[in-house]
């Protein structure tokens, strides 16, 4: 049957080329081969669609039941993908029509490009396909399973944060600390292995390392990146330095310990890539009083306000603690035909609103693609400016005057709280920055030397750029307590030149307002011209161009970190 399909299909292209004639444009070999081009990507794009489509759901079936047959079947279907992707004669088609794509159409000379990418990265023998993905698959089911153990029981990573939070014992907040790392030593090693089978197979390829092959498949300049966070790093060590100084003084002062005696677990995140609430304003008072069907309530309301609303995506979603459910939070675009999920297990937080509007950017961006661009384009330009939007949206969730337009926060008891918030979301942006430091660093340097002693590395790069102390003694795979290393490897820089896009984005909102005074007091209320603006320029772009130009494009100036460093000085 599927070969009959197969073969339907393939008569049906063939005698469309026909139809349309090979002559489209410039003399007659150009003309045939952008003919060609296009009957080849529209087998690739129906091929691939039907497959990402199936892999996409049994993730999403494993991540809600965490059940170990359901992650094998996640596993094989996206092992069918890469296996499509090692057809070494399609990827030699690829390659030699896009290098005879200079007069192609646009579109078709883009969607080349990124096809050629995909087909890249996966010309590897089965073998070591299926290695990869059988490591990374029984990773993934060992985060999604674990529960740590404390007090002779097994407890949740939400459980152990809000013990964490409301404990002013040292002691304790070191064994719940210390409980939240104990992933990091169960998947370690197993962690270590991939990372030289990544390495091995990144050298077939023809690449120094993963790490190198990673950055240089996400369409990333390897020198202008280092060059981007090495600008980071200084132009924000002066006021991360100063507002770390006051924020120290302020958990010191609230856990009754020395400022000189502060370690990583007298911080309420175990990565200290959050801020620990202000001494002058907690956020979750502004959602104490709610349920958490509330959170999604607020968070569908207002993007029905500005134009993009999301009701169907809210249908399709799963939002609340279940056992055996992935606890953490993702959203995952089914078949780039409107079929959006979101997964979150929310609670009536600050924490959770950021969360829920943060994830919520993703499925809009996905949701309001271009649906006549073909299925390889219907993304968003590139990973960072998917974070970027989802990033910009989740940080109105702590803002003032968003606060009091759709949470119904009364607007005397935010303007009263409104300088601490503004200083709060100051001190995130710089947490989060550094911290993104971290781990940019590390997963560097893990990938090109996966032998050296990571452990001493880790707390080295922790100390230099987040200022922490490092425990006594304490020889422990920490590092590997964070999902990304497995679930989204040499990612997260991409989450920092996230915030860079999301601050360039605010920037010109302001300008479309005509908004005077600092973006963070823009007010969204019933902007459908945001709205409009986040799906023309932003959202229907989809991968139309390499991602500077559509920056570029949309923001109206290059990519850099300007008006990053302008908000957190």
């Amino acid at each position: 049957m599927k070969k009959a399909t197969g073969i339907l299909v393939l008569a049906a292209m063939l005698a469309a080329c026909a139809k349309e004639g090979t002559v489209v444009r410039g003399d007659g070999r150009q003309g045939s081969l952008e003919a060609e081009a296009r009957t080849f990507l529209e087998g690739y794009n129906l091929r691939r669609a039907a497959l990402e489509k199936k892999a996409a759901e049994a993730y999403w079936q494993a991540a809600n039941s965490g059940r170990k047959e359901d992650f094998e079947a996640f596993a094989e279907a996206d092992l069918a993908t890469r296996k499509f992707h090692s057809d070494r004669e399609a990827y030699r088609t690829a390659e030699r029509l896009l290098a005879a794509s200079e007069g192609f159409d646009p579109v078709t000379r883009r969607s080349l490009q990124v096809v050629r990418l995909a087909y890249q990265e996966n010309q590897l023998p089965p073998e070591m396909l299926e290695e990869l993905v059988r490591r990374s698959s029984e990773i993934e089911q060992t985060f999604n399973t674990y529960r740590a153990t404390l007090d002779g029981r097994a407890w949740s990573n939400n459980e152990l944060l809000e013990m964490l939070q409301k404990t002013t014992d040292s002691a304790r907040r070191q064994a719940i600390w210390e409980a939240l790392k104990g992933v990091g030593a169960k998947v370690g090693p197993m962690l270590l292995e991939l990372a030289q089978v990544r390495n091995r197979a990144a050298r077939m390829l023809g690449h120094g390392n993963f790490w190198e092959m990673r950055i240089r498949m996400q369409e990333h300049d390897p020198e202008m990146l280092l060059a981007i966070f090495d600008r980071l790093e200084r132009d924000t060590e002066t006021p991360f330095r100063e507002m770390k100084a006051r924020l120290d003084a302020e958990v010191a002062a609230r856990l009754k310990v020395p400022v000189e005696a502060l370690m990583p677990w007298h911080y309420d995140n175990p990565f200290f890539q959050a801020a620990p609430p202000s001494a002058r304003v907690d956020p979750d008072v502004f959602y104490e009083d709610r349920k958490k069907e509330d959170i999604v309530a607020i968070a569908q309301r207002f993007y029905a306000d500005i134009g993009l609303p999301m009701d169907a995506i809210i249908a399709r979603s799963d939002y609340y603690e279940r056992e055996g459910k992935d606890q953490h939070a993702f959203c995952t675009d089914i078949d780039r035909a409107g079929d959006v999920r979101m997964l979150l297990n929310i609670r009536p937080s600050a924490e959770w609103m950021d969360t829920m509007l943060h994830e919520a950017g993703h499925a809009v961006y996905a949701a309001y693609n271009d649906p006549s661009l073909p299925w390889v384009l219907r993304d968003s330009a590139h990973i960072l400016t998917t974070e970027g939007v989802a990033m910009l949206f989740g940080a109105l969730g702590q803002n003032p005057t968003w606060m009091v337009d759709y949470a119904g926060v009364d607007r005397a008891r935010a303007e009263a709280a409104a300088e601490a918030l503004y200083e709060q979301r100051r001190r995130e942006q710089l947490l989060f920055a550094r911290w993104d430091m971290v781990m940019f660093r590390f997963e560097k340097a893990l990938y090109e030397d996966p032998t050296q002693d990571l452990n001493r590395l880790w707390y080295d790069l922790v100390e230099r750029l987040q200022h922490l102390r490092r425990p006594a003694g304490r020889d422990l795979p920490d590092w590997a307590a964070k999902p990304h290393f497995t679930i989204a490897p040499v990612y997260y820089h991409n989450y920092l030149l996230g915030e860079l896009f999301a601050a360039q984005v605010r920037a010109r909102l302001v300008e479309i307002a005509g908004h005077q005074g600092p973006a963070a007091t823009l007010s969204f209320r019933g902007r459908k011209d945001f709205g409009a603006f986040f799906r023309d320029a932003v959202f229907r772009p989809g991968m139309r161009w390499e991602w500077p130009e559509f920056v570029r494009r949309a923001t109206g100036r290059p990519f850099g970190p300007e008006a990053f460093v302008a908000e957190v000085r």
